[in-house]
């Protein structure tokens, strides 16, 4: 006879309920971890791209003013420059509008989704449509 007692259907239940609930605990906190550091290196990366954005406003700007007193050394009045360069950018801005609306036109509901997502619920109660 063996004084070893052989564990019970409800303790080893119990022992693997608390096994799982402990790996899964792990896993959340692994995850957790994980994530804090992917998001400091996202927000990081996001502030850099931020920060060369207004960079590229500030070249932007100066290369105007450039632009503007090039064409006033050909002999143009200063005012009539910076007009000239203020209407290329108007030109450019009408230019983009008009592309950017007619992307938007092209915009479609999702069709074979919606029409797949309605039978779900048939689906789910065991009929087929």
């Amino acid at each position: 006879m063996s004084t070893v007692e052989d564990p019970t259907i409800g303790r080893l239940v119990a022992d693997a309920s608390r096994d799982i609930s402990a790996l899964v605990q792990s896993e959340i906190k692994l995850a957790k971890t994980e994530l804090k550091v992917s998001a400091k290196a996202g927000g990081i990366g996001a502030a850099l791209f931020l920060i060369a954005g207004f960079f590229g406003l500030l070249i932007i700007i100066l290369l105007s003013i450039s632009i503007a007193y090039f064409i006033t050394m050909a002999g143009l009045d200063p005012a009539w420059s910076f007009l000239i360069v203020a209407g290329g950018y108007l030109v450019l801005a009408v230019l983009l509008i008009v592309i950017g609306i007619s992307k938007l036109k092209k915009i479609q509901a999702p069709e074979k989704t919606i029409s797949t997502a309605k039978e779900i619920p048939a689906a789910l109660k065991g009929r087929s449509s």
